[in-house]
């Protein structure tokens, strides 16, 4: 009678990926996509405005020379990287599709879900560094692509959103056991990056040190220490020619948000938001995701520590939102798959009846995307729980968008929302003043006005979003205002 295989033999090995495996694998990739892709057609709306005012608009700005500009960029407290990084994209599609904001918007948001679809790919490579056979890895990816909050997010120009990719294959080449150099240094230098993009994954820079310390690989640590030092230099510069200070980003930010205490003004919640929110935004995917989480300890004591106090030291911020912890997201499906490995071997068990169990709640998860709320995601949760979270004030940008078709367009006021929940410049894209609730038309510095209702001060509605209405107003020509500032209000 032939013997057990012991705990730590793989069976499957290279031929658990078998083709249908990988064909279901590779459908539920696509799905994840697919639904990405309709949400660059389909939703103008803006879940905060960080993910116009501190990425596109300040882009718009550099490219075009005009555009609203929010308070984080009078005093200093962003960095340039995201919004620089942005503006290149921007000019070059712009460069090949023309520089209508209809075409560019959709182009930008096609680019983000790709590098969703890529932090997919990085939580297959980084389930492989902590361990986890083929299969298991490759139900993690399914984890992130089809998660409804990855989803969500995945088009929206945030920095969150943009540095999960360089975390996560930071990570994975970072983490690697054979020790390379050129993988060493390659980890080091995307998380650097990372940091630049958003100032709080300095923390995954210094779990990644304390990891390889932990594992007493003492060249990778000094090597990864010094292309660290680098980024950091780098980040102070870049503070340094365009705020004139180094680090001035950084200390204006921690100043506000930390000493201060002023991030509390946009909302305080208790300390267990991030795992309340996890559970009602994607249920069927955090009841396997979380226990297998944790069983990685067995595997990547390290890593887990450092998603750890990731995620404690956001607890501990007043301030909270969703987003914030999106660079976690790959990471702990990563673990999960890499503890869930560790199980199915430990019981000799055939990987593909569980990963297809599992799949299939990750599929029915993906597949209801779209019924996600503001409550669910922890947003609004006092003024609008039960709202959907798509399309919220797409209305508004699409009416700008037709705003940015009139040719006698000289101004405009945004009557029906506060400026900071529209599209600003980057949708109306026309170099003209835009203006809040109750600017005074007496001195006829606009003609269009966007509005709750009809007819509006005599004026003739030339486009309609459900209550809102874009309005041409009476006036026969616009005098210029010299007193016009672009500062968002």
């Amino acid at each position: 009678m032939a013997s057990k295989p012991p705990p730590s033999a793989e069976p499957q090995s290279t031929a658990e990926l078998d083709r249908s495996c990988l064909l279901a694998f590779a459908v539920l990739l696509l799905a994840g996509f697919a639904f990405r892709v309709w949400l660059c057609f389909n939703d103008d709306g803006i879940y905060w405005p960080d993910e116009i005012y501190q990425s596109l608009e300040p882009a718009h700005r550099l490219v075009f020379g005009y555009g609203l500009i929010p308070w984080e960029f009078v005093e200093g407290a962003r960095n340039w990287a995201f919004p620089g990084l942005l503006a290149a994209l921007l000019k070059g599609i712009t460069l090949l599709l023309g520089d209508n904001p209809r075409r560019y918007l959709v182009a930008i948001r096609l680019v983000f879900s790709v590098i969703g679809m890529a932090t997919a790919w990085g939580t297959y490579r980084l389930a492989r560094t902590c361990n986890a056979r083929p299969i298991e890895a490759a139900l993690g990816a399914t984890w992130f692509a089809l998660a409804p909050p990855a989803i969500y997010f995945a088009p929206r120009a945030l920095s969150e959103t943009a540095s999960a990719l360089a975390v996560v294959f930071g990570f994975a080449l970072g983490l690697q056991r054979d020790g390379a150099k050129g993988r060493v240094l390659a980890g080091a230098s995307l998380l650097g990056f990372s940091t630049l993009l958003r100032l709080q994954n300095g923390i995954f820079c210094a779990g990644i040190l304390g990891t390889l310390l932990a594992r007493r690989r003492w060249r990778d640590c000094g090597i990864s220490a010094l292309v660290l030092c680098a980024w950091a230099l780098a980040f102070g510069l870049l503070d340094r020619l365009t705020w004139g200070d180094w680090f001035h980003s950084a200390v204006a930010y921690v100043r506000f948000n930390v000493v201060e205490g002023k991030g509390a003004q946009w909302g305080v919640s208790e300390s267990t938001y991030y795992l309340r929110v996890l559970w009602t935004s994607m249920p069927l995917v955090t009841v396997w995701a979380a226990p297998f989480s944790l069983l990685a300890v067995r595997r990547s004591a390290g890593l887990l520590v450092t998603a750890c106090v990731y995620l404690l030291a956001h607890a501990l911020v007043p301030h909270k939102e969703f987003r914030f912890i999106l660079p976690l997201l790959p990471i702990w499906f990563a673990l999960a798959a890499s503890g869930l490995s560790w199980v199915l071997s430990l019981l000799s068990v055939d990987a593909r009846w569980p990963a297809a169990a599992i799949a299939s709640c990750a599929a029915v998860a993906g597949a209801r995307f779209h019924s996600l709320t503001f409550g669910q995601l922890g947003q609004y949760e006092r003024e609008r729980p039960s709202a959907s979270a798509y399309d919220d004030f797409g209305a508004v940008n699409r009416l700008l968008l037709a705003a940015h078709a009139q040719p006698d367009l000289c101004g405009i006021e945004v009557e029906a929302v506060h400026l900071a929940w529209s599209g600003g410049a980057t949708y109306l894209h026309r170099n003209v003043p835009i203006y809040p609730r109750g600017a005074w038309a007496g001195a006829n510095h606009f003609n269009y006005v966007l509005s709750f209702g009809g007819a509006h001060r005599g004026g003739r509605i030339v486009a309609t979003e459900g209550p809102l209405a874009l309005v041409g107003l009476p006036v026969s020509s616009c005098s210029p205002d010299p007193s016009y500032r672009w500062k968002l209000p």
